[in-house]
């Protein structure tokens, strides 16, 4: 269903963007949202150790996946980092985007870059990421984005532990590790299964849902 006027993102064409591939003052460089509302804009990204965005290849096949448009739907971003997967969802169109960030400076930058879009769909927390995500009501969100740093199996587990309660029927959870999700192996992902997946460089990436919802 085409989004009425009063559900796009509010100020969508009052950015002026920079000039593509030049770096934002202190160390920053800068993603660029790829569909929606927002298209081409450039977003400061800040160079801090493990801050990792989604890369362009990959969030273009995840948002075909999910069918290019998000319209009315509630997302949430586990580990935010850069905002790259929460600015791109309310991009396209989504109703509500919750992202969660612990680093300061990193929360400081999504804000700024929420304010440059006007960006009114969103809600950006500085706070520990499973913390938080444990007290949110269950089934409150249609798409779940969940990217924990690499190289913790331990948290990647804890983080499945929490997000998954969190999507509501119908809806998708997707998960991006340093190695393959086999959902047979992990009891915390009892009952679902994955519907797409993919690889590009030492990221693998992957959209679940519900067995019974298939």
């Amino acid at each position: 269903m085409p989004r009425s006027p009063s559900s796009r993102p509010s100020g969508a064409r009052s950015v002026s963007p920079a000039a593509p591939g030049k770096a934002a003052r202190g160390g920053a460089h800068a993603i660029r949202i790829i569909g929606g509302d927002w298209k081409r804009t450039p977003l400061p990204v800040l160079d801090l150790d493990g801050l990792r965005p989604t890369p362009d290849r990959v969030r273009e096949t995840l948002f075909n996946w999910l069918g290019q448009q998000l319209d009315g739907q509630r997302c949430l971003d586990v580990f935010a980092g850069s905002g790259a997967l929460g600015f791109e969802a309310a991009s396209r169109g989504a109703a509500r985007v919750v992202m969660i960030e612990r680093n300061a400076r990193a929360a400081a930058q999504l804000r700024a870059n929420q304010a440059r879009l006007a960006a009114r769909t969103i809600e950006i927390a500085e706070a520990d990421a499973l913390r938080l995500a444990a007290s949110l009501a269950a089934g409150s969100f249609d798409v779940v984005f969940l990217d924990p740093p690499f190289g913790d199996a331990a948290l990647l587990t804890r983080a499945l532990v929490v997000a998954a309660p969190l999507v509501a029927p119908g809806g998708r959870l997707y998960v991006e590790s340093g190695e393959r999700l086999d959902p047979a192996a992990r009891p915390e992902l009892a009952g679902w299964s994955v519907v797409r997946e993919g690889k590009a460089g030492a990221v693998f990436y992957h959209l679940l849902q519900r067995e019974n919802e298939e």
